[in-house]
């Protein structure tokens, strides 16, 4: 009877024990849980994105923010070379220049673009072929300081044109000209600065613009003639418009001055008395009513006819 008591005890002792060890496993289980579901959840690591080119980057180009943009990039392929986010943004490379051409999605790189700030970077503004060449501007001539870099102006000019009497000698009245001399041309630095910031306008002295060695002459001249006015171009052409603004990164164009051989404009200009009709009538201008008369003389004085001669043409 003794050791059938005994036995018993040893089996509830036994089994007290085990149900104490899995009831502490279990609650050490729980406890671990609810640690588990406490503690903050690890972050991935952000992938490392670097500043690419948005599209295709012609050399000279003047680049502008929305020319660049942020891409992911492989952790194991990002060169020293390549700009980092982080490290600096797009708007701090406005103004600078592509002194290489640099393709869509391709990271931009200090190697490829020029600072305004380095030597030789008006030289890598310049187009293949192309000059560069200043004029002064005044408040009025410069539009008040709203014509920035990377703008297309037409030039005009304005003049004194000599009268000329039916004899064909000058004097009388010396009539004032306005004529657009260049179409479209492109500008690359308002007095020496080769960028703009966002919402500032500035009331320059001298526009430096980007014309062929036969637009830089006809400059050089037209500034000895009369004043020079630049015109600011829209960046939307009008329809029908031939002489509208083409692509600023394209490739150089030939002088518009005086070639309609290749479907360019030539010069348009507007006389004083075209404006009033109070200023006498030039001979030259589309607005001479008469437009010149011919007298013929006929057997020995006894007869004569006046005729109207054709028109002069325009410009002549």
């Amino acid at each position: 009877m003794r050791l059938r008591t005994v036995l018993l005890l040893f089996i509830a002792v036994g089994l007290a024990g085990g149900t104490a060890m899995l009831a502490r496993a279990w609650l050490a289980a729980q406890r671990a849980a609810e640690i588990a579901e406490a503690a903050p959840l690890a972050l991935p690591t952000p992938a490392k994105s670097v500043l690419v080119a948005r599209a295709d980057v012609r050399r000279g180009q003047i680049l502008k923010p929305e020319d660049m943009m942020w891409q992911v990039w492989p952790e194991g392929g990002i060169d020293k070379s390549y700009v980092v986010l982080g490290t600096r943004t797009p708007e701090s490379f406005a103004g600078w220049v592509a002194r290489n051409p640099v393709a869509a999605g391709e990271p931009v790189t200090e190697s490829k673009i020029i600072s305004p700030a380095n030597r030789g970077f008006l030289a890598a503004v310049l187009r293949p072929g192309m000059r560069a060449i200043s004029v002064p501007v005044t408040l009025t001539s410069g539009i008040s300081g709203f014509i920035f870099p990377g703008d297309q102006v037409d030039l005009l000019i304005t003049y004194q044109v000599p009268a000329q009497n039916t004899a064909g000698s000058t004097g009388g009245y010396e009539h004032k000209a306005a004529e657009t001399v260049l179409h479209d041309v492109r500008v690359i630095a308002i007095d020496q600065r080769l960028e703009s910031k966002a919402g500032e306008a500035v009331v320059a002295h001298t526009a430096t613009m980007e014309v062929t060695p036969k637009q830089s002459e006809i400059i050089a001249l037209a500034g000895e003639i009369g004043k020079l006015s630049l015109s600011l171009r829209s960046l939307v052409p009008a329809v029908g418009d031939t002489t509208g603004s083409r692509d600023p990164n394209a490739g150089p164009e030939a002088t518009t001055v005086a070639d309609s051989s290749d479907g360019t404009p030539g010069p348009t200009f507007t006389l004083d008395s075209e404006i009033s009709p109070l200023l006498p009538k030039s001979l030259h201008g589309n607005d001479n009513s008469d437009g010149g008369t011919i007298t013929i003389l006929r057997g020995g004085g006894k007869g004569a006819d006046s005729i109207a001669s054709p028109a002069a043409p325009r410009g002549s």
